[in-house]
């Protein structure tokens, strides 16, 4: 029997206003295979660490593996280009950091745009940096580290992973609020040797990478560079106790190739901030001298398009470049 014109079309109004049969099902199944994430450094690196945290929960989570996959070089963009080119299926991943928001304002001319071509998934965990130095320097504080450097202009110098680094981008924006003149020594390997040997004299690293070294008292931690002291080393006073306004973190995220299905990004989404409030997780991430940090995926977003923007000013008023 025909149906009525008027009741046809309030059928297909109702149709079209429920949700593709088609999302529901991707959401409820998925994954029904191995997830990668693809991580642009080496095995030990503090995003490999805490992405294999994260990866072990999501396969206890999800029932499938999600194994990592490290693609270290080009400060990230070897890994960041393999996701952006990947199928938007939501089977690759990348774990985005600060360096990779660092990378849109330092490389003029990449084959993918970190902020069109990966999609915010969520955030995983922030760290302050912490201004260490090897225990020859004279300075037991930071106020007297400071006085020391105006003493002593160019004398001090501080190491980093290489131009353009987080490290570099810390040491810069804390030269300039602070009005010292450091010289910046970037490496291509790791730093911590000649630091410790005392051939170098400071460097703005991230809390994992230093910590032992703090601990063990072969490095001195003079501030951290986040708003608050840090769990991790409680009587370490903040940057900006001396140097109002300076805040600078290591971050790290997950993202996925662009037009990844919105169901599959939710759900894990769900899934990764459930893993950041686990208790044993929390303590994991505390004893790295991290802490969680969850996000919708519009507000991790909006959280590493603000990052690059940032380091874009340091960037061009502290004429870096790379090496």
């Amino acid at each position: 029997m025909e149906l009525p014109r008027r009741q046809f079309l309030r059928l297909a109004g109702g149709a079209a206003a429920l949700p593709p049969m088609s999302c529901i099902a991707t959401a409820q199944s998925y994954p029904t295979r191995t997830v990668r994430i693809v991580v642009g450094y080496p095995p030990g690196i503090t995003p490999d660490i805490v992405t294999r945290l994260i990866a072990q929960s999501l396969t206890e989570r999800l029932g499938q593996q999600f194994i990592v996959d490290n693609r270290p070089g080009a400060s990230s963009n070897i890994a960041a280009e393999i996701v952006a080119r990947a199928a938007a299926d939501g089977y690759t991943l990348l774990t985005v950091t600060g360096t990779n928001a660092i990378n849109t304002a330092l490389y003029e001319h990449l084959n993918f745009d970190l902020i069109r071509d990966i999609a915010p998934v969520a955030g995983l965990i922030r760290s302050p940096n912490v201004l260490v130095v090897a225990p020859a320097v004279p300075a037991k504080t930071l106020a007297e580290f400071i006085v020391y450097a105006k003493a002593n202009p160019g004398k001090l110098n501080y190491a980093s992973t290489g131009s353009g680094s987080a490290a570099n981008v810390a040491g810069e924006l804390f030269k300039a609020m602070a009005r010292i003149d450091l010289v910046h020594v970037p490496y291509r390997g790791s730093f911590f040797p000649d630091l410790l040997s005392g051939q170098v004299q400071a460097t703005f690293s991230s809390i994992p990478q230093s910590i032992e070294f703090i601990r063990a008292g072969k490095l001195r931690a003079l501030a951290v560079t986040g708003v608050q002291q840090s769990d991790a080393l409680p009587d370490t006073p903040t940057v900006a106790t001396l140097v109002p306004g300076y805040e600078t973190y290591v971050w790290d995220g997950i993202g996925a190739p662009a037009n990844t299905p919105v169901d599959i990004i939710d759900r894990l989404n769900i899934e990764i901030n459930a893993a950041l409030a686990d208790p044993t997780m929390k303590a994991r991430l505390a004893d790295l001298g991290t802490e969680p940090m969850p996000m919708t995926p519009a507000e991790f977003g909006k959280f590493v398009t603000a990052e690059a923007e940032k380091a874009a000013e340091v960037i061009k008023s502290a004429g870096i470049k790379l090496d």
